[in-house]
């Protein structure tokens, strides 16, 4: 079979035929890449072979060089590169000649290969005049599909690039002429204006130094904003994600604009009919008003500190709001009431705009809005007053709780009424309201007035539609949280009812009802189980009842499902099935936290069903994850009584610990050594050897995910703090393994790499912290002596870091107030009267209450063991 006949098989409706062309591909690619790619690569440049299968070659080749998997793209980029260079030079030079193709798509095509190839090979220094090519492509005037897809290849390449700036940067200047140039309101061609300004969208994080001066940017804002008033829709739409981009990257330079024009190209752009246009005018308005907010909190932050804030806000949104708001609102009765849920349009594009506008501009919105909302929350029209009410919904986050709460009394009741609104898009927005003044406005609900009623309606929309249910248990769940008991309250408040217990069994009660009647299809089976969890969590004693009967339904339900396994038929079954596990687990989990050891009567029970669901698992390892989760916190509050579930879990536990390519299941197995070493404490010392030694092993193990590493580092500051001098046997290798991890240094132009090198110095605080405190106050504390030197040396590294975070900043000096304290005598006092830590215990600086209480306590026990 020849390659067009292959690659036109790859396209078949027939799903055999199909399924064998694709398999023969493959293998052809793996047994001899260098002909794979130079046979595709003929075929994409052959103006005989039909269109489809030229782009089915282009793609083909484009996937072999290019993934979203970071692994599997620097395989395919290592393959490329190990090519001769007379088999990359022919695929290149296929690549550049089927840019001018007049057939269908498949210039755009080759200009994605194109692309794909300069992403590999720039940053290896190599194809440096690909650009230079290009650039003299797009000023052939007789060609218009060579200059079409030669834009397109540059917009590709600056989009593939666009985390290594410094690779283009270089060529910037005649890159942003090229593309200008073709977005030009004088350009003859509607298609090359459009390549050409998505060009720009995709280069204008290149092009800073341009937009430093002055006249190059005037020019660039002209030519985007003359371009909003394109006659085509799509190049009206891409001038406007350029206005979008641009105010994100460049809002310090975009005062004179916005008072020129794009205030103006905005508002109008926003009453646009074509929907496109309309949505990416709103979305411009919703980056100001995020941008102004997060400036506006900085200045809030500067102003605590004395300083001057680094950005200041140009307060576009607030000049703009009397122009803006009349036309969000306008937007927002353009429901369509056929769009699907997940459907982006114009009316839910102006209410996320309304919301972010709220934030941005505070109290000023609310006098804008309450003659709309007023004129229409009881309008005949449902689209005004579905509108009205999502008006009042998204302004609640944002003003002053003061000025909104004599507004929500006024409204709670009509709100509460309109649950029982004829219309189902009017009643799922009144639910969404409602939840968001039980998140965000609790104190505006007067228990004795509207408790009831609201509980009321709440509960009876749980038998409404799966939206507006969904709604009515998030709604639930934020009263919960913020009217119930929070661990960490006064012992008191916990032993007192509180104003939700009349109502809790009720509630439960019907969530766990909606549980059982609700389908898979929707998330309010998944919010009812949420919610039934927020309601265990904030418990008080009086309804401990309410929470115990729910483990047991919750239990009952488990046993059930797992005896249903052999009538799972397919994926979707399969898939049912481990939702309900999961929501379970969660479920069980809040209960056991909040029984505390009171959950020993049903311990046996959910152990043996959690091993039950562990063997029943398999290979599902979110699954597995939320049984061990379980098994952590049936630990913690059994504590030396779990010993006896240890030697049927431990298996298991072995099992995900050598699952080194799965990172998650790894993570949690990690944190269960470290949550049964919590709960067994010195009983520990039987399991020690194997925790340590499969914890080394994974250590070595170049496939598990570095985060898991610095887990693992950290838990054995667990195993020590808990069998203290029995850690003996393994200190020499733990601190062999702390120093050599802490040697790790972190280029700084490396943003991932810095974050790592910073969590991996905490984990590596958290052992020795753990470490000391298991030998501190025993005679084999001396052991730790030799070690001293090594852990105040990462101590001083960390707290010189100018990057450093608070959490290190705690750490670190908990672990210099540690050592002081394991060594009272002077054993150290040579170590810890160094100046670098005197100068640290006394600084002030800008710490939580909780770090300067540590710093306190540090100073107190080097002062003691400096004496």
């Amino acid at each position: 079979m020849n390659a067009t006949e292959l690659l036109a098989n790859t396209l078949s409706p027939d799903a055999h035929t199909r399924e064998d062309a694709t398999q023969k591909l493959e293998s052809a690619s793996r047994e001899n890449f260098p002909a794979y790619v130079q046979m595709l690569s003929a075929e994409l440049v052959n103006e005989a072979s039909p269109p489809h299968v030229r782009n089915a070659a282009g793609l083909a080749l484009k996937n072999s060089l290019s993934a979203r998997e970071i692994a599997r793209q620097t395989d395919y980029a290592n393959r490329w590169l190990a090519l001769d260079e007379g088999s990359k030079n022919k695929v290149k030079q296929d690549a550049l000649m089927a840019l001018a193709s007049p057939a269908g798509k498949v210039g755009t095509v080759a200009a994605q290969v194109v692309s794909a190839i300069a992403a590999v090979e720039l940053p290896q220094e190599q194809w440096m005049d690909v650009i230079g090519v290009l650039l003299g492509f797009v000023s052939d005037q007789s060609n218009t599909s060579l200059r079409v897809a030669t834009l397109q290849a540059i917009g590709f390449t600056c989009e593939a690039l666009q985390h290594k700036p410094e690779i283009l940067s270089v060529r910037s200047n005649e890159i942003l002429t090229a593309v200008i140039h073709g977005a030009r309101k004088e350009e003859s061609s509607p298609e090359v204006q459009l390549a050409a300004i998505q060009a720009l969208l995709n280069s204008l994080e290149f092009v800073r130094d341009n937009f430093e001066r002055e006249g190059e940017r005037n020019y660039i804002m002209q030519v985007v904003c003359e371009a909003t008033q394109n006659p085509s829709p799509q190049v009206q739409v891409g001038a406007f994600e350029c206005l979008v981009k641009i105010m994100s990257l460049y809002y310090d330079k975009m005062n004179y604009y916005m008072e020129r024009a794009l205030f103006g190209l905005t508002v109008m752009g926003m009453k646009h009919s074509e929907p496109d246009i309309a949505l990416q005018a709103i979305e411009f308005w919703s980056t100001v008003c995020e941008l102004e907010s997060e400036l506006a909190w900085e200045a809030s932050e500067a102003n605590e500190y004395g300083e001057v804030p680094e950005n200041e806000s140009k307060f576009f949104a607030k000049i703009a709001m009397p122009e803006i708001v009349p036309v969000l609102l306008e937007l927002l009765t353009h429901q369509d009431e056929d769009a699907d849920d997940d459907e982006w349009d114009v009316s839910k594009a102006a209410a996320t705009c309304l919301g972010l506008l709220a934030q941005a501009v505070q109290d000023t919105i609310v006098a804008a809005v309450i003659p709309f909302i007023e004129a229409n929350i009881r309008a005949s029209d449902w689209h005004h007053r579905e509108a009205a009410v999502m008006t009042f919904g998204s302004i609640l986050d944002g003003p002053d709780p003061n000025v909104l709460t004599p507004l929500v009394n006024q409204a709670l009741p009509i709100l509460i009424d309109m649950m029982t609104d004829s219309n189902l898009h009017v009643k799922d927005t009144v639910a969404w309201t409602l939840g968001r003044i039980c998140d965000l406005l609790i104190s505006t609900i007067q228990p004795d007035v509207h408790l009831h009623p609201l509980v009321s309606a709440l509960v009876a929309g749980l038998q409404d539609n799966a939206r507006i249910a969904a709604n009515c248990c998030w709604a639930l769940m934020n009263l919960a949280d913020q009217l119930g008991y929070v661990e960490g309250d006064e012992p008191e408040s916990f032993n007192q009812p509180s104003v939700l217990s009349p109502y809790y069994e009720g509630i439960v009660q019907a969530l766990l009802h909606l549980t059982e009647t609700a389908t898979s299809e929707g998330q309010h089976r998944t919010a009812a189980y949420e919610a039934i969890t927020s309601f265990v969590t904030h418990a008080t004693l009086d309804t401990i009842p309410v929470v115990q009967n729910t483990a047991v339904t919750i239990l009952m339900r488990m046993e059930q499902l797992l005896n249903m396994q052999n009538q799972i038929v397919g994926a979707d079954d399969r898939n049912n099935w481990n939702d309900l596990m999961s929501n379970f687990c969660a479920v069980i989990i809040s209960v056991i936290r909040k029984l505390n050891d009171g959950i020993q009567p049903l311990a046996d029970r959910i152990m043996t069903l959690i091993l039950q669901l562990i063997n029943a698992a398999g290979k599902t390892s979110t699954l597995l994850e939320d049984a061990f989760l379980v098994v952590g916190a049936l630990s913690a509050a059994l504590e030396q009584r779990f010993a006896p579930y240890i030697n049927a879990f431990l298996p298991h536990l072995y099992q995900a610990l050598k699952a080194h390519e799965d990172t998650q299941l790894c993570t949690v197995a990690v944190g269960i050594i470290g949550d049964i070493s919590r709960a067994l404490g010195d009983q520990t010392a039987q399991y020690s050897s194997a925790f340590m030694n499969v914890l080394l092993e994974n250590l070595q193990s170049d496939v598990l995910n570095r985060n898991v590493k610095i887990s693992i580092l950290s838990c054995f500051g667990d195993i020590a703090m808990a069998i203290g001098p029995a850690f003996e046997p393994y200190l020499s290798a733990t601190m062999n393994v702390l120093r050599q991890a802490s040697t790790v240094q972190a280029n700084p132009l490396d943003i991932d790499l810095v974050e790592y090198v910073s969590l991996l110095r905490e984990g590596i605080l958290e052992a020795y912290t753990g470490i000391v405190a298991g030998f501190k106050n025993t005679p084999k504390v001396e052991l730790l002596l030799p070690h001293v030197p090594g852990m105040l040396d990462l101590v001083q590294r960390c707290l010189a870091d100018s990057e450093r975070t608070e959490s290190t900043i705690k750490l670190a000096i908990g672990l210099v107030g540690d050592l002081a304290d394991a060594f009272p005598n002077g054993q150290i006092k040579q170590l810890l009267l160094a100046e670098w830590i005197v100068n640290e215990l006394r600084a002030k600086s800008r710490v939580s209450p909780e770090t300067k209480r540590t710093v306190r306590w540090a100073r107190e026990m080097v002062k003691r063991a400096t004496a």
